[in-house]
């Protein structure tokens, strides 16, 4: 089979490449995955670059999403011919992932395709509308309603800010999308935000309170963003926290928390636990499903995929990037 395996050499210095591998090489598992499609994330890149410490293990097939059809199956739980995703866990790092055209995982990652999902649209949503999705449901299950005012989304035009844009709006809610990329302001009105904030153009001010201005926040950035939104939510709102590019650090107070009765919640993907990642993904069939996923979404091959990780390491990619491994068995 052909995979994206990513070495690290003597030196430690990480490359990355297109290889004639094996299918016992697809990892380890109970579940052997006829791959259909994967995507590209920002870990994706960070792991075959090696501009991030991601992978643990080498060689590695890369790929933190995949969905499929499974090709063998020792556990009871799945058939050969069954569509299915995986996604989190550890694969494309400290396992195999979906860079491939097979994929060999434990049964206890596999999810069941829902129904009203098609094998691309899986992928099309993939890790980052999965996350984007827990932040949500985690905001709702706060009781954040629409009528409680303007809910902002950083790092708008990503994977998955795109997606909480679409998801948000879907819902009813009045969203903000705040972004780097002045050229994204169409793609993201599209997508259903009723107001668009360049970051350049923010002032973000010092004092330990500011005005408060949002009744929740989806945020994919860290850093100086997310600090700036605990000063800013209203009393009694809250912030779904899942992402890390404006950096690790959080200079904030306790006052937000204290005053003003602000939520923090860590959204985390990777070790979702099934039962809350079965819901996830039956609200993201239902209710949460984007409702412009075609709009959102690009298509390279498995060729094309050495070269398509600069544009996240760079911050230029839009949307989200689908690679097509097999796209025949999505009939």
């Amino acid at each position: 089979m052909r995979a994206l395996r990513i070495h690290s050499n003597d030196a430690g210095k990480i490359s990355s490449g297109l290889e004639e591998v094996s299918v016992t090489e697809a990892g380890v598992g109970e579940v052997l995955i006829r791959v259909a499609f994967s995507s590209i994330n920002y870990k994706d890149a960070l792991a075959a670059t090696g501009a991030g410490k991601v992978v643990r293990g080498f060689p590695r097939i890369g790929g933190i999403d995949l969905a499929g059809v499974v090709e063998e199956s020792s556990s009871p739980a799945f058939t050969p011919g069954q569509k299915v995703l995986v996604t989190g866990y550890g694969i494309g790092e400290s396992s195999d992932g979906g860079y491939a055209e097979f994929a060999r995982v434990k049964a206890e990652w596999v999810v069941p395709l829902p129904g009203e999902l098609s094998l691309l649209e899986s992928m099309i949503i993939g890790t980052a509308g999965f996350t984007a999705a827990q932040c949500i449901d985690r905001l709702q299950l706060l009781g954040v309603t629409p009528a409680q005012g303007k809910v902002i989304v950083t790092g708008a035009s990503g994977g998955v800010g795109s997606q909480a844009v679409d998801m948000l709006a879907g819902c009813g809610y009045a969203v903000t999308a705040l972004t780097g990329k002045r050229d994204a302001v169409n793609f993201l009105k599209e997508l259903g935000a009723a107001e668009i904030l360049m970051r350049d153009d923010v002032k973000m001010g010092t004092k330990p309170l500011e005005t408060p201005l949002w009744a929740a926040a989806v945020d994919t950035v860290g850093g100086e963003t997310l600090a700036w939104l605990t000063r800013t939510i209203q009393p009694f709102g809250a912030i779904s926290a899942c992402g890390l590019v404006g950096g690790t650090d959080l200079k904030t107070t306790v006052l937000p928390f204290i005053l003003r009765d602000v939520s923090l919640l860590g959204i985390d993907s990777v070790n979702c636990p099934m039962a809350w990642r079965k819901h996830i993904w039956h609200r993201i069939s239902t209710d949460l499903k984007p409702r412009h996923l075609q709009k959102i979404a690009r298509r390279v091959t498995l060729d094309n995929l050495p070269g398509e990780f600069d544009a996240f390491l760079k911050g230029t990619a839009q949307g989200r990037t689908v690679v097509d491994i097999a796209p025949g068995l999505d009939k």
